[in-house]
C-alpha cells in the first residue's frame, strides 16, 4: 500500500540486526545497506531506516505507527516475539484482536530500538 517508508536510527548496525530478525519473520530478506542507510525491498513497497542526514538526532515520530501486514494471527505473534528477542519494547495492549471501524483485526504492538512505534496486523475473517 505504501511506495516507502523511512525513519531515523541513531545506529544502523542495531536497527539493521533488529530489523532483519523482526522482518524475517514476515519472509523480507536482510537489509540492503546504502552508506548511512539500509532498504527492504519487498514487492508492495520499500522499508528504510536512516541515520539522519541532518546530524542531529533520530526521534520517533509522536503518534506515528508503521503497520506490517501479516498473513495470520500466529505470523503477528512470531514478529512480536522476534522483535522483543531483538531488543524491541512491547507497547499498547498485548498481541490480540481488536474489533473496531475496520473489523476484526489481529493486532501486536513493539516499539523499536530507536523508540518508533511498530504494529504487526492481520485482517481477521
Amino acid at each position: 500500500m505504501f511506495s516507502h517508508i523511512m525513519i531515523g536510527t541513531n545506529n544502523l548496525d542495531k536497527a539493521k540486526a533488529f530489523y532483519d530478525k523482526l522482518l524475517g519473520t514476515l519472509g523480507v530478506r536482510p537489509a540492503k545497506v546504502d552508506g548511512h542507510r539500509i532498504f527492504y525491498f519487498t514487492p508492495t513497497g520499500v522499508f528504510s531506516v536512516s541515520k539522519p542526514i541532518n546530524g542531529q538526532p533520530a526521534t520517533p515520530a509522536n503518534g506515528g505507527t508503521i503497520g506490517f501486514s501479516c498473513s495470520s494471527p500466529e505470523q503477528a505473534d512470531a514478529w512480536h516475539a522476534a522483535g522483543l528477542e531483538a531488543g524491541g519494547t512491547t507497547c499498547e495492549e498485548p498481541p490480540g484482536i481488536r474489533q473496531g471501524s475496520a473489523g476484526k483485526l489481529y493486532l501486536a504492538y513493539l516499539r523499536d530500538l530507536d523508540g518508533n512505534k511498530l504494529c504487526a496486523m492481520h485482517r481477521m475473517a
